[in-house]
C-alpha cells in the first residue's frame, strides 16, 4: 500500500517526485498512457500520480432542458460535461488504476483555491475519501519540496476548499442562467436569427460594463479649444520652453501675451536644482507582472500568465499567481543570488549585492497570506535552452529581483525660468546622477534623461522661435490590456488568477477589440441592453460584495450556503425580469449579432468600384465562400438590387427583379463583378492593410493547428510569383496489381481503398506483383516511396 500525492499537472508530479525521492524513480505508464510516478522516502512507498487541471466539473442535473432559471448542480467528470475535455478522460483512469494501492493521501497541488478544489473534487470522487494531509509550497524547488514534505499539515485547507466550491457555483449559476437567458431572448424574439449564443457571468458582465462606461466618456466628451506659447531659446543645448500660465482659454488673451514676447532676448531669471531619491520597484505581484510584460514586451495578461506558469512548472520562479509584494527571508536571498550569478549577464550584478553586509528588498504593502511575490529561485534555468518569451519574462523577474535589494536612485531636476520682455517662461529637465538600483533592472528602468544646459541666473539668450500652439483637451485615454488589470484590481473587480482569463473571454466573445480596448457594437448593446432590464447584473458593487463574502468564507466567517442562498435569489430576480422584458431584449440582441456579422464578412474597399466593399460571401451555385463586391447586388443598368430589379427579362419579358424566371437564365448584370477566391478552410479576418502590389486588402487566415499567414486577395498578385515555383507537379500513386489467392475477398476490398487514393487523370502503368499469400495490404499511403496525390498550397 502507498501514499498517494495528488498533483495538478504531469510535470509537476515528475518534479514532485524526484524531489522527495531517496531511491530511484519509477515511471509507471498506465493504461491510458499517462505516466505516474513511484519512489521510496523512509522506508514508505508513495506514488505521485497527476490530474490536468480540473478533470472534474459542475452540470446542471435539473432535467428541465434548455430552460432558466436552474440552480441543481451536481459534479462530474469533464469530459462527461464537454466534447473539449475529451482529453481529461485519460488522467481520470489513470488515477482510478491507483485507488487499490491507496492507503494514504497528500494533496500537492498548487496553493490556491483553484489547486485546492482541483485535488479535494480527485480525493473524494475518485478515492472517496474526505481527509488527507496537504503539502504547501510556493516553488517546485528540490529545496522547497522537501521542505514542505518536512512540514505537512495534518489537514486539508478546508476553508480555502470552501471558498474555491463557493466561486465555482457562484460563477457556474451565473454563467449558465444569465447566458441561458440572452441566447433564448434572441432565439423566441428575434425576427431574423433563430439562434445565437451569447455569455454574460458573474464578473464578466460588470468588467465589460466597466469599459462600456469608459467609451461612453470618450464618446460623450466635447473638447475644449486652449492656446499655448512656446518659446526655442538658443542654450546649448537648446531649449523649449513653456509659457508659465501653461493654458490660454482666451483667444484675446493668448494674443495679447504674445504681442508682448513675440521679440526680445530671454533673461535667466531664475535656475533651481534639486537632488530628490527614487526608490527601488517593488517584488512583482501578478498585476505589476502583466502590466509590465505588456508595457515591455506587448504580452497580453493572459499570455503572460501561461509563460509564468510554464517558468514555475520548471523550478525557475515562484508561484506567479499571488498578490503579494513581499519577499521574506526564508526565500534564502545570498543562495538565489549565488546561484543567478551562474548567469553571465547576472553575475556582476550578482557579486555587487553579495558583498554587502545586509540584504534588504524594498517591499510594498500587498500580501498574500498562501504566497510571497513573485521571483527567481535557486534553481535558474539554461538561458538559452528557453524560448524567446520565457527568456524575456525570466530576465525581467531576476533583474526585478535584484532591483529591490539596490540602493535608491539619485536624480537632479533642474528648472529654469526666463523672463522675456516680462513674461516668464519655464524649462525643466532631469538627468540620474547615481544609477544603484536602475543598473540593476536594466533596460526595464525607463526614466526621462533631459539634459540641461549649464546656465546662471542673469545670462541671456537670443530666441529662436516664438509661436502660439492651438491645441484642444482629449478624451480619456482607452485602456491598454497592460492598465486595465490594474484599474480592476483597483475596483476589485475579479481575482488576480481570473482578471486575465476574463478579459480574454471578453476578446473571445467579440465585445471588445483592439489593443487599445474598445467595445464593439455587440459589446455596447449587450451591456446596455442589461443594464437597462437587469442591473443587478452590470452591478459592480453586487460583484464586490459576493468577492468579500468569498473571503470571509476563507478566514471562517460566513457559509458557502448562505452565500448561495443569497445568489439564488438574485438570480431568480435576474430571470424574471428577463422573462418579462424578453421581446425588447432580444430584438435588440438580434440587432446587435446581425451588425456584428456583417462588420466581421467586411474586408475593405473594392480596388475597382468607388462605392463598393469586398466582403466574404457564399456561393449557393458552387457551395464555397468567395470574396466578392458589394455592388455585386446592384444592377449596373437601374441600380436596384436582384429582388428589386427594373430591367426586362430576357426569358419572360416582364420585370427581372419580379419574375420567376431563373437566375441564370436572366443573365445577371451587376454594379461590380469583382471577386476573389478564398482558402477553403480557415477562419478569415481583416488585417486593415491593403498589398501594396495588387491595392487588394490583405487577410489572415486562421487554421487549426497551423500557423496563421496573411495574404493579399489577388491570386495573380506579383507577390505570389514564388509561391509554387518549388513545387513540384503533382504525381498519381502507383497501383499495385494483386493475383489473388487465399482470402480474394479482403484483398479485392483492400484493393479497392487503394484505387481510392489514386490520381485519375495521370495514372501510371500498373505493375503485375505475384503475392501468393498476402494477410495485410498497406494502403496508398503507407508504401515505401508514395507519391504525392495533392498539390501544395492553400
Amino acid at each position: 500500500m502507498a501514499t498517494i500525492l495528488i498533483c495538478e499537472k504531469p510535470d509537476a508530479a515528475q518534479k514532485i517526485a524526484y524531489a522527495l525521492a531517496e531511491d530511484k524513480v519509477k515511471h509507471i505508464k498506465s493504461g491510458q498512457g499517462v505516466v505516474y510516478f513511484q519512489f521510496h522516502r523512509a522506508g514508505k512507498e508513495y506514488i505521485a500520480v497527476p490530474a490536468v487541471g480540473h478533470i472534474f466539473g459542475l452540470k446542471d442535473v435539473s432535467g428541465k432542458g434548455w430552460t432558466y432559471p436552474i440552480f441543481n448542480l451536481e459534479w462530474a467528470p469533464s469530459f462527461e460535461i464537454n466534447d473539449k475535455a475529451a482529453f481529461s478522460k485519460k488522467y481520470y483512469d489513470t488515477i482510478q488504476e491507483v485507488v487499490p494501492k491507496a492507503e494514504d493521501f497528500i494533496i500537492a497541488t498548487d496553493l490556491d483555491e483553484e489547486g485546492s478544489v482541483i485535488g479535494y473534487n480527485v480525493l473524494r470522487f475518485i478515492f472517496k475519501k474526505e481527509k488527507g494531509r496537504r503539502m504547501e509550497f510556493s516553488t517546485l524547488t528540490k529545496q522547497d519540496l522537501e521542505a514542505a514534505f518536512s512540514n505537512l499539515s495534518k489537514t486539508l485547507d478546508y476553508p480555502r476548499i470552501e471558498a474555491g466550491l463557493t466561486r465555482h457555483f457562484l460563477d457556474y449559476l451565473w454563467g449558465i442562467n444569465v447566458s441561458r437567458a440572452l441566447t433564448l431572448s434572441i432565439k423566441h424574439a428575434g425576427k431574423i436569427l433563430s439562434y445565437h449564443v451569447l455569455s454574460a457571468g458573474r464578473v464578466q458582465t460588470p468588467m465589460l460594463y466597466f469599459l462600456i462606461k469608459r467609451e461612453k466618456e470618450i464618446e460623450k466628451f466635447v473638447p475644449v479649444p486652449f492656446w499655448e506659447i512656446e518659446a526655442q531659446v538658443k542654450t546649448d543645448p537648446e531649449l523649449v520652453t513653456s509659457h508659465e500660465a501653461d493654458k490660454f482659454w482666451e483667444k484675446p488673451k493668448v494674443d495679447e501675451t504674445y504681442g508682448r514676447c513675440k521679440s526680445g532676448d530671454a533673461v535667466v531669471y531664475d535656475v533651481t536644482k534639486t537632488q530628490i531619491e527614487k526608490a527601488p520597484p517593488h517584488p512583482f505581484d501578478l498585476t505589476s507582472l502583466q502590466t509590465e510584460a505588456y508595457r515591455f514586451f506587448g504580452y497580453s495578461p493572459k499570455r503572460t500568465v501561461g509563460i509564468a506558469q510554464n517558468l514555475y512548472t520548471a523550478g525557475y520562479i515562484s508561484y506567479p499567481r499571488t498578490s503579494s509584494q513581499k519577499l521574506p527571508p526564508q526565500i534564502g536571498y545570498v543562495d538565489i543570488l549565488k546561484k543567478l550569478s551562474r548567469i553571465e549577464s547576472y553575475t556582476k550584478l550578482c557579486n555587487k549585492l553579495l558583498a554587502r553586509k545586509e540584504l534588504k528588498p524594498n517591499e510594498g504593502k500587498k500580501e498574500d497570506s498562501a504566497h510571497p511575490a513573485v521571483y527567481p529561485t535557486s534553481e535558474p534555468p539554461d538561458i538559452a535552452s528557453l524560448k524567446t518569451e520565457e527568456r524575456n519574462l525570466y530576465d525581467m523577474i531576476a533583474r526585478r529581483f535584484l532591483a529591490t535589494f539596490g540602493d535608491p536612485a539619485i536624480r537632479e531636476s533642474t528648472k529654469v525660468i526666463f523672463d522675456i520682455n516680462g513674461e516668464k517662461f519655464n524649462a525643466t529637465g532631469s538627468k540620474t546622477l547615481q544609477s544603484n538600483w536602475m543598473e540593476f533592472y536594466g533596460r526595464y528602468a525607463k526614466l526621462d534623461e533631459i539634459e540641461m544646459p549649464g546656465i546662471s541666473k542673469g545670462e541671456k539668450y537670443k530666441v529662436k522661435k516664438i509661436e502660439i500652439l492651438s491645441k484642444e483637451t482629449q478624451p480619456p485615454a482607452r485602456y491598454s490590456q497592460g492598465s486595465i488589470v490594474k484599474e480592476l484590481e483597483k475596483h476589485n473587480l475579479g481575482t488576480k488568477t481570473t482578471r486575465a482569463t476574463i478579459l480574454q473571454t471578453l476578446y473571445d466573445r467579440g465585445y471588445i477589440d483592439g489593443k487599445s480596448i474598445e467595445v464593439t457594437t455587440l459589446g455596447m448593446q449587450v451591456g446596455d441592453t442589461l443594464a437597462e432590464f437587469t442591473p443587478e447584473l452590470v452591478s459592480e458593487d453586487l460583484t464586490r460584495d459576493f468577492e468579500k463574502q468569498m473571503v470571509k468564507v476563507e478566514e471562517g466567517k460566513a457559509k458557502r450556503e448562505t452565500i448561495i442562498s443569497k445568489a439564488e435569489s438574485v438570480i431568480r430576480n435576474i430571470s424574471k425580469e428577463f422573462q418579462q422584458n424578453e421581446s425588447s431584449i432580444g430584438l435588440a440582441l438580434e440587432k446587435a449579432v446581425i451588425e456584428m456579422k456583417n462588420k466581421k464578412q467586411e474586408l475593405g474597399k473594392c480596388p475597382k468600384c468607388a462605392d463598393g466593399t469586398l466582403k466574404v460571401l457564399f456561393s449557393p451555385f458552387t457551395k464555397k465562400r468567395f470574396v466578392g463586391c458589394s455592388s455585386y447586388t446592384r444592377c449596373i443598368k437601374c441600380g436596384f438590387t436582384k429582388t428589386a430589379c427594373k430591367c426586362k427579362c430576357p426569358v419572360c419579358g416582364g420585370q427581372k427583379g419580379k419574375c420567376k424566371c431563373s437566375w441564370k437564365e436572366k443573365i445577371w448584370t451587376p454594379s461590380c463583378a469583382t471577386g476573389f477566391p478564398l482558402p477553403a478552410r480557415g477562419l478569415i479576418e481583416s488585417t486593415d492593410k491593403v498589398c501594396e502590389q495588387c491595392k487588394t486588402p490583405i487577410i489572415k487566415v486562421i487554421r487549426k493547428g497551423m500557423r496563421p499567414f496573411t495574404m493579399c486577395l489577388d491570386p495573380k498578385c506579383k507577390t505570389k510569383e514564388e509561391w509554387n515555383k518549388d513545387k513540384k507537379p503533382a504525381e498519381a500513386v502507383p497501383t499495385v496489381e494483386i493475383k489473388v489467392g487465399a482470402g480474394e475477398e479482403k484483398l479485392k476490398k483492400a484493393k479497392q481503398r487503394e484505387a481510392k487514393t489514386v490520381n485519375a487523370k495521370a495514372p501510371r502503368k500498373p505493375k503485375a506483383v505475384k503475392i501468393p499469400k498476402i494477410k495485410k495490404l498497406k494502403p496508398a499511403n503507407e508504401l515505401d516511396n508514395p507519391a504525392e496525390v495533392t498539390p501544395r498550397g492553400l
